[in-house]
């Protein structure tokens, strides 16, 4: 028992990358909020298939379906995604959206919001 104490206290010398329950991973980089019934909340982290906002957890109710839109600064624009969600999680002032299953339309939207924070970050690795 001892033994499988300690053996569990060591750090692990691999290099393997661990297991996660996330489909897709976190981005806490991008300057963006989102906007439900007319108010905005500011986003925490968000991924493809969810997002963490920071609100009065007391104004959503758990499996509440929410349509919403998330604005996104980019480097010369401001980007509008409308889309829906379910409450998954609320808790300490935040609250967790599952998105619904994404058209190709939104996943463009997405996908261009990643790729404005890589060219950004590639200039500002050229200066």
């Amino acid at each position: 028992m001892l033994q499988n104490l300690i053996s569990s206290l060591k750090a692990d010398a691999s290099n393997d990358v661990t297991q996660t329950k996330r489909r897709y991973p976190r981005r806490s980089v991008d300057r963006c909020v989102v906007v439900v019934h007319g108010q905005t909340f500011p986003v925490e982290n968000w991924s493809l298939s969810g997002l963490l906002l920071q609100a009065d957890d007391r104004l959503f109710g758990i499996e509440q379906d929410i349509d919403f839109v998330v604005k996104f600064k980019l480097r010369n624009t401001i980007l509008d995604v409308s889309h829906r969600g379910k409450v998954v999680r609320k808790v300490d002032g935040r609250v967790a959206l599952n998105f619904e299953p994404l058209s190709q339309t939104i996943s463009r939207k997405f996908q261009q919001v990643i790729d404005d924070h890589v060219a950004g970050e590639f200039a500002s690795s050229q200066i």
